[in-house]
């Protein structure tokens, strides 16, 4: 049963629906019928979306790094503290 992803173009509300083989989607903000069916996200392959996701994960890595490290030198402070 293929899930597509359509765009009302009466109302421009985007939507996924579960679609059967006679069935007809309509929007499910304003019930039009006029709609237009959307490439999926997950069909979707550019080098675009691959960089931005590697950027992503990247600034997410950093900033585990950074909070990691402001740790530690908490900790470190901390025994120096206690050992004076």
């Amino acid at each position: 049963m293929p899930i597509f992803d359509f765009e009302c173009r009466a109302c421009r509300h985007q939507f996924e629906m579960l679609v059967l083989h006679n069935s007809v989607p309509e929007c499910p903000e304003c019930h039009s019928r006029d709609l237009r069916k959307l490439l999926s996200s997950f069909a979707v392959s550019s080098a675009e979306k691959t960089s931005a996701a590697a950027t992503k994960a990247r600034r997410k890595a950093a900033a585990t790094a950074r909070r990691d490290n402001a740790a530690m030198e908490r900790e470190i402070q901390h025994h120096r503290d206690e050992d004076h």
